[in-house]
């Protein structure tokens, strides 16, 4: 029986995800979080087989949660689950170590059988993404992704960045990253350095134009 960590910040969908697995009688889960923060935490501590990754997490985002979690527990192996089928949210997921990726709309079975491939060693892609997941591959998009000017941040750095893109202040990414005002300042001017911008408003153009979030108005400057 494989264990299971299932991360979504909507209580009826964790419920519903327990129930379906426990049902099967394959699988068993050993712990549930809300925030890509709590599962990190949670991984470190039970190092679950599988973890089910919302993509979709306020805070630090499923792509984000997945880079830190497979460093906290690399013997984990991620199934990300989405609303979104688009070729850069795929591109991302795979980039960040995920093994599996599951759109919302996907029936229980292909859910099961996803978990059952990624359990043992396999990857799985729904099948409404693996053909643009593929088209990706063969235009040469995937090795576009990589050589994105993002590139050369680091997974934290691209967190705070997409949160200020978010318009979210210094305050408030302190208050949901659990850093201190002056360390958010200082990823602030590295990222102002390494993307060679002045202003909060290039770099939210940046990341827009990068695909790291979606249009919500300016970053704020606080």
């Amino acid at each position: 029986m494989y264990t299971i960590l299932l991360v979504d910040d909507h209580q009826i969908m964790r419920d519903g995800l327990r129930a379906l697995l426990e049902a099967s009688g394959e699988f068993r889960v050993v712990g549930e979080a809300e925030t890509g923060g709590q599962a990190v935490a949670l991984a470190a501590r039970c190092h679950p087989h599988l973890v089910v990754m919302d993509l979709s997490l306020p805070g630090m985002n499923g792509i984000e949660a997945t880079v830190e979690l497979l460093r906290e527990s690399p013997s984990s192996r991620v199934v990300i689950l989405s609303m979104y089928d688009d070729e850069s949210a795929v591109v991302q997921a795979m980039r960040s170590g995920a093994r599996g990726f599951v759109i919302k709309k996907a029936s229980q079975a292909d859910l099961l059988a996803a978990l059952r491939t990624v359990a043992r060693g396999g990857t799985y892609l729904s099948p409404e993404v693996s053909d643009k997941f593929l088209e990706c591959v063969r235009r040469g998009d995937f090795r576009r992704h990589n050589s994105s000017v993002l590139a050369a941040l680091t997974p934290r750095e691209l967190q705070v960045m997409r949160l200020i893109a978010e318009g979210k202040t210094s305050k408030e990414i302190a208050a949901m990253l659990e850093l201190s005002l002056e360390t958010v300042r200082g990823y602030r001017k590295t990222l102002m350095r390494k993307l060679k911008v002045s202003n909060v408003a290039a770099l939210t153009q940046i990341a827009l134009a990068e695909g790291l979030t979606r249009p919500t108005g300016l970053g704020a400057s606080a």
